[in-house]
């Protein structure tokens, strides 16, 4: 039985989001499908062009974060 893969699964699986038994099959299934390998190097192509965006917060919002932390913590008496 030939088995199928979505371009959802081969997404998951290029970003290793996929469970040892999916990665097993997709790689076995890559290694014979010349078709499927194509579909997969184009999707690496695409994600290769997407903008590496990295997001930092504001410094105000870690600083509200660690003060709600603070003011709701357990004391721990020894």
């Amino acid at each position: 039985m030939k088995q199928t893969f979505t371009k959802n699964q081969l997404i998951r699986f290029m970003y290793k989001e996929t469970s040892a038994s999916e990665t097993f099959a997709i790689k076995k299934a890559l290694n014979s499908s010349s078709e499927l390998m194509e579909e997969f190097q184009l999707l690496q192509s695409v994600h290769q062009q997407l903008p590496k965006v990295r997001f930092t917060p504001r410094r105000s919002s870690v600083q509200n974060i660690l003060k709600y932390s603070k003011a709701t913590a357990i004391e721990h008496e020894v």
